[in-house]
């Protein structure tokens, strides 16, 4: 029987709405005519010289036309990556695990401005850059890139200033700025990350089909197209994807890139695996090896196309021996032939076969004609298993996304998360493109997955890596059924319903897991958690109704609501110096009972005072400290001392601390 309920029509029924030609008049070009369309400033527009060429008009030219990826917003989002940050980062002592000790960080902000405020500090110091951004898959992304005030409207849209916390960007499938929108977030940060990688570092970036050309396109321009390695395929969900239409996805694309492609190509070195261990079935005096075919197999190589690898070998049939001449012995002639006479070519020129003679052997085959082969050993020189290249597409059921699930399921006994990345999968990434003491950053860290597989990586090759992860403290809202879980979760912690708490948990819980299932392990396991602020240092923004307060409250130049750790480490960012540098810290009792914290930083290549009130009395006192000081540690470069400037009664009293300091070899006194 049929429904005889009558359905009430509302206003927001599209049955009650008029036509909309507009959409009609787009659908019916994007069907006949799809290069027709393109994003505009508004919206989807119509590209009048495509247009033009379809119908033939002969006033259309290409005088415009050139090769790259262009689109609207393009030159606001370059200037965005060079627009300075007005921001800071703050510790946080009170998130952070083993703070004292850790070389981690973990901070909380929008990624655009973290990645500016690092550049002094991190610049050409970061081997490997993994990241996981957003999809752009039509439903929204969280990125708040206001181009006035960058700072103030992180705060407010994130819910740190005001009530709540409010969607940042929206980019549904239905916007004429779909591409437009996700390429204006992605490329000023893509800018700033170029900046932070070593010589010999590496970008690995996880991307679906949606937005590959436009990701493979913006960072070969940023990068050079000759830094373009390869994409791997993972696959992630063997099943496939049942609510696609023509093809069931099965894997991931992650682009990789390099930063300078003449470095050594064997960061992308990978431990041979057990099957093909199987394969060094040979031994001799030196080990282990294999035969590998000395032929090259692609017969795009041949006599053509490679002459100079295109030449005899001779055999000396009772050893096997291969020489590059021939004489009494070796009388066998070999050609890098197919069985069915294709000519092609050796992968080994003249000089490379005489060099390494010793690794040339050769077998008969049962039709009389003669294989070449070199020998692969397992073990390298220096008694080291010898690496094998990455192959472009991973299989490993580890990588599924099943396994990211449960990890997070296993870690916080709930999941938290709708896709997070497996941890054996980015701990594959960082085995094979970093090492020794390494710095890995993730500036899209979500769940914190690149953190635990840096940690797991070191205590399975005994390396020391680093991480640097950022995430930025997207609200989380219990009304929305796919953030409801992990909003309850963070209730459950009693922490602030965001992301960035469950990126700190999930690397806390790591840690302790590593630790118990690993008790001798005495690698690094911690992290410290620092988070986006405005600057300590107060703007001069005059009240012209109150003119006399504001030039009073104008002497303190600095926040009052900072600690001196704040100040410290907005020292160290505009300084260039490692978040994660030494400071020590010692008392010196100064007049009226009162005490001056001095702090080193970097072993002396930075001293600090920052007491509030620096009476005449102790203006000597505590220079020839900070000289003393300075003469026991010894640093190696020059030293910067910097005071709070409002501390001292006049510029009397600035002018005799900074003539003491200058008589001792203090040169660079500054004051904040």
């Amino acid at each position: 029987m049929h429904d005889a309920t009558m359905q009430k029509l509302t206003a927001a029924d599209s049955e009650t709405h008029s036509t909309e030609l507009v959409a009609e008049n787009l659908a019916a070009l994007r069907a006949l005519f799809p290069e027709l369309l393109t994003e505009g400033a508004d919206g989807v527009a119509v590209n009048i010289d495509v247009l033009k060429a379809l119908v033939g008009d002969k006033t259309v030219s290409d005088a415009d036309e050139k090769y790259g990826l262009n689109w609207h917003g393009k030159r606001r989002a370059r200037q965005l990556a060079l627009t300075p940050s007005t921001g800071t980062l703050r510790p946080c002592p009170e998130d952070s695990v083993d703070w004292d000790t850790t070389q981690n960080l973990m901070i909380e902000g929008d990624n655009l401005e973290v990645l500016k405020l690092l550049q002094k500090s991190y610049a050409g110091k970061v081997k490997l850059i993994y990241i996981d951004p957003p999809y752009n898959t039509g439903k929204d992304f969280v990125y708040p890139d206001n181009f006035q005030e960058n700072i103030k409207n992180y705060l407010e849209l994130t819910g740190q200033l005001g009530e709540g916390g409010a969607k940042l960007t929206s980019n549904t499938e239905v916007s004429g700025r779909f591409h437009t929108d996700w390429l204006n977030m992605i490329y000023p940060r893509l800018r700033l990350a170029r900046n932070l990688l070593r010589d010999d570092g590496a970008l690995f970036v996880s991307i679906d089909d949606g937005e590959i050309d436009n990701l493979k396109k913006a960072c070969c321009e940023i990068l050079g197209e000759e830094c373009f390695v390869g994409i791997l395929a993972v696959q992630v969900n063997p099943r496939g994807r049942h609510l696609d239409k023509y093809i069931a996805q099965t894997h991931d694309n992650i682009a990789v890139f390099v930063k300078n492609p003449e470095a050594d190509g064997s960061i992308f070195g990978m431990a041979k695996d057990g099957a093909m261990l199987e394969e060094y079935n040979k031994e001799d005096e030196r080990g282990k090896y294999r035969e590998l075919g000395l032929r090259n197999r692609n017969q795009a190589f041949n006599p053509i196309s490679r002459p100079n690898l295109y030449f005899p070998l001779y055999v000396e049939p009772s050893s096997g021996g291969v020489s590059v001449t021939t004489d009494d012995r070796f009388t066998e002639e070999v050609f890098p032939t197919t069985a069915d006479g294709v000519k092609t070519c050796w992968t080994w020129g003249r000089e490379k076969v005489t060099a390494e003679n010793t690794l040339l052997t050769s077998s008969r085959m049962s039709d009389g004609t003669w294989r070449i082969y070199r020998k692969d050993y397992l073990l390298s020189d220096d008694g080291e298993q010898a690496s094998t290249l990455a192959k472009s597409v991973w299989l490993d059921k580890e990588f599924n996304n099943d396994y990211g699930r449960s990890s997070i399921k296993e870690l916080l006994g709930t999941p938290v998360m709708d896709f997070p990345k497996s941890p054996f999968l980015i701990q594959r990434i960082v085995s094979i493109a970093s090492g020794t003491s390494d710095i890995v950053l993730d500036f899209f860290a979500g769940s914190g997955t690149t953190g635990h597989a840096v940690m797991s990586q070191n205590v399975a090759d005994g390396c020391q890596r680093r991480y640097v992860l950022v995430q930025l403290p997207e609200p989380l809202n219990p009304e929305k059924k796919e953030q409801k879980t992990a909003a309850e979760y963070c209730d459950k912690l009693s922490k602030k319903r965001s992301i960035a708490e469950l990126t700190k948990e999930r690397l806390r819980r790591a840690g302790k897991k590593i630790q118990t299932e690993n008790p001798l392990f005495a690698g690094d396991l911690g992290f410290r958690v620092f988070k986006l602020d405005s600057t300590n240092i107060l703007e001069w923004d005059p009240n012209r109704d109150k003119i006399a307060e504001t030039l009073e409250a104008s002497i303190e130049h600095l926040k009052t609501d900072r600690t001196e750790q704040d100040i410290l480490f907005e020292l160290l960012l505009k300084l260039g110096l490692d978040l994660c540098v030494p400071i020590a810290t010692k008392k010196l009792e100064g007049s009226a009972n009162q005490a001056h914290s001095l702090h080193s930083i970097g072993g002396g290549s930075l001293l600090v005072c920052l007491s509030q009130s620096i009476p005449q009395a102790d203006v000597e006192p505590l220079a020839l400290a900070l000289v003393a000081w300075h003469e026991e540690l010894q640093p190696a470069g020059d030293t910067t001392v910097v005071f709070r400037d409002s501390a001292f009664a006049d510029d009397v009293a600035k002018t005799n601390i900074t003539a003491i300091l200058q008589q001792h070899g203090l040169e660079t006194v500054r004051s904040l």
